[in-house]
């Protein structure tokens, strides 16, 4: 039984057969425009949640995250979980997946579950973020940060005869395929797969050229040809956790995974490292120069370049600020782009990169934080990070986006990639003005604090975990539930 809430959506529509896709792409593919591909690859996305769901946790299509599943209360038993990663965070800099990697780890150990983390070597005179004595890194022989899976799985083997591993997880493809084959009791999370990078590569084509590019149509040839590859190869993973609803979808649907191998399980941020803090916001705002008579801030974070849509903010900010001069914008990341930001002037203000201490001030000094990727892979954390602030998202219409972040048009803004419709959101965000953004930005800060935070992921990685030890844990609510 499924109750609906404030956020659920109705069950999802039936989609098109994976042979009927797959000729519509592969058939077509030397005439067939962008816009009409982008229409076959588009998804709808579902959100559904239940609180009064009971039963198979392996039946769920809702996201474990919406379960109330009591993070008070001690582990049931303490798990020896093997972790492949093909980097670790250092301390200077972690990535984005990395960062997952190290948030979720990191919780379940300090629960007591023994980590054990398979990783390449840390670049020179770094160090690996380690935060927890029940977390360990095998870290590999080899060059810094290059990963050798032949190597990892020899460790892995190692320690796994010294005693065995109750759940190994992977990052991606961390976990080659023709070893998981191996491995009964493994799970991967996909942060990116290659039907998201096909709907990639077409949406940067649009930006470049009205028309279909020779170059272009050899790539999506290509790319059509890895979701095939995908296809084949991802039965030899026994569970999937997808980190987006939609991601589940094409598992389901379309790489025809086996339902109850697919588990829907969001990314969720360190919630006691991003928050709502107006004093550390407006301190933020008045040292790096914003007046105070400001109409509205605008904020961007992450690398500067063109897949992550900033040909879209530069062209349609340059327009922007030609009718409204008390509108600025707060740009945080590196990247070819950088330079030309800073020729828009002094509505343009770029930071560099900024260490994960200072996002928490940047999230709290921007009244909407704009995100243009053209890369619909994985759920990107600087959106969850934003709305854990309170800060209202304006972002590009992609299924995982719109599926499990954007689920209420009161959140923000979405706009198909392009420079006119980015443009307009921009328009309408001014004319909102800051009040009405931080209603909205309140309603984000709700949603996210319930279902997209480290402690909802952790514990909903750390149930399936068990499921996979043990399936009596697979059952729903449970004594200890």
């Amino acid at each position: 039984m499924r109750s609906s809430g404030p956020y659920s959506r109705t069950k999802r529509a039936n989609l098109p057969s994976l042979s009927r896709i797959l000729t519509c792409l592969l058939l077509p593919l030397l005439t067939i425009s962008p816009g009409a591909l982008l229409y076959l690859l588009s998804q709808p996305s579902t959100s559904n949640t239940s609180r009064s769901f009971s039963g198979d946790l392996r039946d769920a299509e809702f996201s474990w995250n919406s379960l109330p599943l009591p993070f008070d209360k001690p582990a049931p038993t303490s798990l020896r979980i093997a972790v492949f990663s093909r980097k670790w965070p250092v301390l200077s800099a972690p990535g984005g997946m990395e960062r997952h990697a190290l948030t979720l780890h990191s919780f379940l150990s300090r629960r007591g579950h023994r980590i054990h983390v398979f990783t390449a070597a840390a670049p020179v005179s770094e160090k690996y973020d380690i935060s927890s004595e029940y977390l360990k890194i095998h870290a590999l022989k080899g060059r810094p940060n290059q990963w050798q899976c032949e190597e990892a799985w020899e460790l892995y083997e190692a320690e796994n005869r010294i005693e065995p591993f109750d759940v190994v997880h992977s990052e991606s493809v961390a976990m080659h395929h023709r070893f998981a084959s191996r491995v009964p009791n493994l799970a991967v999370s996909w942060h990116g797969i290659a039907s998201e990078a096909l709907q990639s590569g077409i949406y940067q084509d649009l930006i470049r050229s009205p028309d279909m590019d020779p170059a272009l149509n050899r790539s999506l040839s290509m790319a059509v040809f890895k979701v095939i590859n995908e296809i084949r190869f991802f039965k030899n993973y026994e569970h999937h956790i997808a980190t987006s609803d939609s991601v589940g979808e094409i598992l389901r649907d379309i790489y025809q995974v086996p339902e109850r191998r697919v588990h829907v399980i969001l990314n969720g941020v360190d919630e006691e490292k991003f928050g709502l803090d107006d004093e550390l916001g407006n301190g933020f705002r008045s040292e790096i120069g914003i007046p105070e008579d400001a109409k509205i801030v605008m904020g961007i974070a992450g690398r500067l370049v063109r897949d992550k849509g900033h040909p879209l903010v530069y062209a349609a900010f340059k327009k922007l600020i030609t009718t409204h001069s008390n509108v600025y914008l707060i740009i945080a990341g590196r990247g070819p782009w950088e330079q030309r930001y800073n020729g828009l002037g002094p509505n343009v203000i770029t930071l560099g990169a900024l260490p994960p201490s200072r996002l928490k001030a940047f999230y709290n000094a921007i009244d909407i934080f704009v995100h243009p990727t053209l890369r619909p892979q994985g759920l990107d954390q600087t959106l969850i990070e934003s709305m854990l602030c309170g800060t209202p998202i304006m972002a590009t219409r992609l299924p995982s986006i719109k599926g499990s972040l954007l689920v209420n048009k009161e959140f923000g803004f979405m706009f198909p990639p392009n420079v006119e419709a980015l443009g307009a959101v921009m328009e309408a965000a001014v004319a909102e003005g800051r009040r009405r953004l931080e209603e909205r930005g309140r309603k984000c800060r709700e949603y996210a604090r319930g279902r997209l935070t480290a402690t909802k992921m952790a514990m909903a990685h750390e149930r399936l975990f068990l499921c996979i030890k043990n399936e009596s844990y697979c059952m729903y609510p449970l004594g200890f539930d």
